[in-house]
């Protein structure tokens, strides 16, 4: 095969040196995917990137631990106080009102100020013949003192009246949402389409949603990601910055998730490091992730035929590498043609930006008993691609040699 590979005496034996070359590209082993970060000692955004050794440690995990390592200030979800939660601040206790909410106000029989109100853009409630009175951030008994006060200030009544302001359906809000978060942007919570309004909850006065609670606007910004500090939540309202605890919303107990108003802003602080713990479904967690993948034996020579746009499948949160890998379809069939398969995951880095390839070996990842050690979790945005195995890649020889060898014969 040498001989014929280096011969130039004809132009029908150039064909054979394609040969050659295909054949040794094919058996040999492709290199290990190179990386800025430093996955390979453990340095990437995941301890779990990094390169499994050829012979399995079953002493211990070490992944969390080499996680846990980097993490800088804070708290995990696992408190050493065991609280794993904090307290509502006072100033946020409550439901509070914000503009474009729907009141109902009612001054004793008065037909002069009984009527429904909505909230002004500008954040105030205005009735006919009084003073507008600030309403956003504030509670509908707030609203009741200063409309009895401004009721006989301007001289409509000599002695208190009976008064009743009640939210009859609370508008939805604009929030920003920024930080340790997937989709960091604004966005707006508490939206309900005419089908979803319940009229008789609104005839009946006290309207409420959870729509419009912190952990909805979360949620609607991607999630919060594995390097969140839950404990360093910060809220921006009206020129106050209040900090939050809000592990309990993983426990079920000390849910500090407020009501929020039109132009709070919301930062999710980072604690530089992965936390395992965060990787499970949660209230503030991504809803699941939509993973890119591709298993095609031979290249696509058009969006049809590889069914370009079919391959995005929704897998919950907290999968794993190889349980995508699984779903991706390549894992399992005859052994003989169906071993030594391997795959590939594509990621980001949501810290840097940066991109990160991971190869594992299906078979060996599959064996081995560390394999938790090496199996990262899936995010949102990743791609998985699997390689075929050497009968695979072997059988792909024979057709094109068969292919080369045929139109060498044409040539002559």
């Amino acid at each position: 095969m040498k001989g014929v590979c280096m011969s130039r005496s004809k132009p029908a034996r150039a064909l054979p040196a394609v040969l050659c070359l295909s054949l040794m590209a094919g058996c040999g082993h492709a290199p290990n995917p190179k990386n800025i970060a430093p996955v390979a000692t453990g340095g990437g955004y995941q301890a779990q990137y990094r390169d499994p050794p050829r012979r399995a440690d079953t002493a211990h995990l070490v992944a969390p631990r080499i996680n846990a390592e980097a993490c800088q200030g804070g708290g995990g979800l696992r408190a050493e106080d065991g609280k794993g939660g904090g307290l509502i601040p006072s100033a946020l206790q409550g439901e509070r009102l914000t503009r474009d909410d729907l009141l109902d106000v009612r001054v004793g029989q008065d037909e002069t100020f009984n009527a429904e109100y909505v909230i002004s853009r500008d954040g105030f409630l205005k009735l006919p013949f009084l003073p507008p009175i600030k309403a956003q951030g504030r509670r509908t008994a707030d609203i009741e003192r200063d409309l009895s006060r401004l009721l006989r200030d301007g001289g409509f009544y000599d002695a208190e009246p009976r008064i009743s302001v009640r939210l009859v359906d609370m508008a939805s809000v604009n929030v920003a949402v920024s930080g340790a978060v997937f989709e960091p942007h604004a966005v707006e919570v508490g939206l309900r389409s005419g089908s979803d309004i319940d009229r008789a909850r609104q005839g009946a006065l006290g309207a409420s949603t959870e729509g419009r609670n912190l952990s909805t606007a979360l949620r609607a910004a991607g999630g919060v990601r594995p390097d969140a500090d839950l404990t360093r939540i910060e809220l921006h309202r009206a020129g106050h910055r209040h900090v939050l605890d809000v592990r309990g919303v993983f426990e079920g107990r000390h849910a500090v998730d407020i009501v929020l108003l039109a132009g709070d802003e919301i930062v999710v602080p980072t604690r530089m490091c992965f936390q395992d713990d965060l990787m499970r479904p949660g209230p503030i967690s991504p809803p699941g992730v939509s993973l890119y993948m591709s298993n095609l034996t031979q290249p696509a020579t058009g969006n049809a035929l590889s069914a370009i746009g079919r391959e995005v499948r929704e897998v919950p949160y907290g999968t794993r590498f190889m349980q995508a890998v699984v779903d991706t379809n390549c894992v399992g069939g005859a052994r003989a043609s169906s071993a030594h398969r391997s795959a590939v995951l594509f990621t980001r880095d949501p810290m840097t930006g940066v991109s990160i390839v991971i190869e594992r070996k299906i078979e060996d990842q599959l064996r081995r008993p560390d394999r938790d050690d090496y199996d990262p979790y899936v995010l949102p945005g990743d791609s998985i691609a699997c390689y075929d195995s050497r009968m695979t890649n072997l059988t792909e020889i024979g057709r094109m040699v068969g292919t080369v060898v045929g139109a060498g014969l044409l040539l002559r």
